[in-house]
């Protein structure tokens, strides 16, 4: 059932919905919220690997679809991408999947081209694709260091140098990187590969900005703290409950969380913001280690439960 034309009210309330009506009610209530309206988006990494928990290119592109784009999922594994697919579509979204290794550049560009083709133009790119790397400096392989390079940040660039030709050809577009609190300060990670990639995509996505700015592409960056998603959905609950503590709201931030900002920042609201680096991570940038003691350390010396 497509959008209609007819105006909804603000405060309006909708009745209680029979079960086999439950289909065209998504369908109403998403005709009233349509930030990204007529946009269509990219996002890498969004297919989905937990039932549990959500990973951040998962919740954005399904939070991108209910705010009325198109989306066009990318992920290396085909099952996880229509798993995503599946959901979007049988919420009365619009989306449909690419199968691509993004650390190549040939996958970049027919990533892109393929969005395209299948919906006329390219607004939005969400670049949320990401892995982990492990160990210190004296630690790493060659073979890890690259690939780690190569998805977390060469594949941001090489997708946006395709993406940013077929934004100008739509009148500008809004690019979102997604870095990390690690690639600000050391993290808990202790992966110097991990950080160094997304300490680069906080530098690149600076100059990107710059650099597009009078092409009408905005380039942003988020930077989430130590969100549960299920990247690291394994962390034992004595670690996650420190994760917790330790930033100043002292909750759980979510993948829900970023994509809540990537809305905003892909949306029309954010037209005069670019170059920014966006921290999603309950205040944790805000503190210095000495401010935080009082929130995980008791008057005795111990650690709170």
């Amino acid at each position: 059932m497509p959008c209609g034309s007819k105006p909804v009210n603000a405060g309006q309330r909708h009745s209680p919905t029979p079960k086999n009506s439950q289909q065209e009610h998504q369908q109403e209530l998403r005709c009233e919220i349509t930030r990204l309206a007529n946009k269509v988006a990219i996002v890498t990494g969004a297919g989905t690997r937990s039932q549990n928990v959500s990973g951040v290119g998962v919740a954005t592109a399904k939070a991108f679809a209910d705010q009325g784009a198109k989306i066009l999922i990318v992920d290396m594994d085909e099952t996880a991408a229509q798993i995503t697919e599946s959901a979007i579509t049988e919420a009365g979204g619009e989306a449909s999947i690419y199968v691509a290794d993004v650390a190549h550049e040939s996958g970049c560009r027919e990533l892109v081209e393929a969005a395209v083709e299948s919906y006329g133009k390219l607004d939005i790119l969400m670049n949320s694709v990401g892995i982990l790397g492990r160990g210190s400096v004296m630690e790493i392989e060659e073979d890890s260091w690259q690939r780690v390079l190569d998805v977390n940040l060469k594949s941001m660039a090489f997708i946006s140098k395709f993406a940013v030709p077929a934004m100008i050809d739509s009148g500008g577009g809004s690019i979102i990187n997604i870095s990390s609190v690690d690639g600000i300060r050391a993290g808990m990670s202790h992966s110097i590969t991990y950080a160094a990639s997304k300490g680069g995509v906080i530098a690149m996505t600076r100059a990107m900005a710059v650099h597009h700015g009078r092409d009408n592409i905005r380039v942003n960056c988020i930077a989430p703290g130590m969100i549960y998603t299920s990247m690291v959905e394994a962390v034992n609950e004595k670690r996650r409950e420190l994760r917790r503590q330790i930033a100043p709201l002292g909750t759980e931030g979510t993948a829900e969380d970023v994509a809540l900002a990537a809305v905003f920042l892909a949306s029309d609201e954010s037209r005069w913001i670019t170059g920014v680096l966006l921290p999603v991570d309950a205040g944790l940038m805000a503190a210095g280690p000495q401010s935080i003691l009082s929130n995980i350390i008791g008057d005795d010396g111990t650690l709170l439960e």
